[in-house]
C-alpha cells in the first residue's frame, strides 16, 4: 500500500463499494467479516458516511444501504452521463437489428462492469444485471477494452491478470491471450465463444471519446445457436453501433487508443 494512502479513507471506499446491484444492503456484522474490519471500525465508518448522506440506516431492520447523496455524486459525472445519452439509440438499433441481448461495459481494475443493458426480445435469453463485474479475459467486452488500451497500460493490467479457467474453452495461456488481443485490436472486434459459459456467444467492439481513448465497450450476446449463424453480420453490427456512439462523443478518427 503507498505510503500516501490514508487507511481510513481506504476502508470507508471499500466499504462503499461493497453496495452492488445484487447486495444492496448490510448489516455490520456482515461487513466486518466481508472487508476484514473490526465491528467497531465499521460502525465508525458506517456512523459518519450516514452522517453525511451516503448511506442510510433502515430503523426498523438496522441495515444499511446507499443514501441520496450517492445519487447525486454519480450524476454529477459528466463522462458517465455523457456516456449513458450517447450509448442509448445505438444501442435500441443493435438490439433491434441483431435480436439479441446488448451491453456496454467498462474497464474497473481487472473487471470489466456492464452499466448499460437491453434485453433480447427472444423467449431464450440472457440476464446480466446493470452493475454485475465479470472477469475481461473471458468476455468479448473485456478483450475489446483490453486490446485497445496504450500499451504500457494494457502490460501493467495483463502482469496482475489471472488467466482463470471458467470453460473448457478459456484462453489460460498468457502468450495466447496476448495473441489474441493483438488480434482483436487487428480486426476491431472481439469474440468470447463459451469462454465464459458455455453456449453464449458474445461479440464486442470499443467505444473511444473525442480524444480517440477507449472508455468503454459494446457487445451483442446470445445462445450460440442463434449467434453462430450471423457472426459476420453481428461483428458488422457491432462495430457500427461501436462507431455511432463514439461519433456521439465527439470521435472523429484518429488519437489514442
Amino acid at each position: 500500500m503507498s505510503g500516501n494512502r490514508l487507511t481510513s479513507v481506504t476502508n470507508a471506499v471499500r466499504l462503499i463499494k461493497s453496495f452492488t446491484s445484487t447486495r444492496t444492503t448490510w448489516g455490520v456484522s456482515e461487513l466486518s467479516r466481508e472487508l476484514g474490519i473490526s465491528k467497531s471500525s465499521v460502525h465508525r465508518i458506517l456512523a459518519t458516511l450516514t452522517d453525511e448522506g451516503m448511506l442510510e440506516q433502515d430503523p426498523e431492520s438496522g441495515r444499511y444501504r446507499l443514501g441520496l447523496a450517492m445519487y447525486d455524486l454519480v450524476a454529477a459525472v459528466p463522462s458517465q452521463r455523457d456516456l449513458h445519452e450517447a450509448v442509448l439509440l445505438p444501442m435500441t438499433e443493435l438490439r433491434n437489428r441483431t435480436g439479441e441481448t446488448v451491453q456496454v461495459g467498462v474497464l474497473d481494475g481487472l473487471q470489466v462492469v456492464y452499466i448499460e443493458r437491453l434485453d433480447s426480445p427472444n423467449t431464450l435469453r440472457l440476464f446480466t444485471d446493470v452493475g454485475r463485474r465479470n472477469e475481461v479475459h473471458c468476455t468479448g467486452t473485456g478483450k475489446a477494452l483490453l486490446a485497445n488500451l496504450p500499451p504500457d497500460r494494457r502490460d501493467r493490467i495483463l502482469g496482475e491478470l489471472d488467466l482463470t479457467k471458467r470453460t473448457a474453452y478459456t484462453i489460460t495461456s498468457p502468450r495466447r491471450f496476448r495473441q489474441e488481443l493483438d488480434k482483436v485490436r487487428a480486426q476491431g472486434y472481439a469474440e468470447n465463444r463459451h469462454e465464459s459459459e458455455v453456449g453464449v456467444v458474445s461479440i464486442a467492439a470499443p467505444i473511444r471519446d473525442t480524444g480517440g481513448v477507449t472508455i468503454a465497450a459494446i457487445s451483442v450476446a446470445g445462445p450460440a445457436e442463434r449467434m453462430d449463424p450471423m457472426r459476420g453480420q453481428m461483428a458488422q453490427a457491432v462495430q457500427r453501433a461501436a462507431g455511432l456512439v463514439s461519433h456521439r462523443l465527439g470521435y472523429r478518427g484518429g488519437g489514442e487508443s
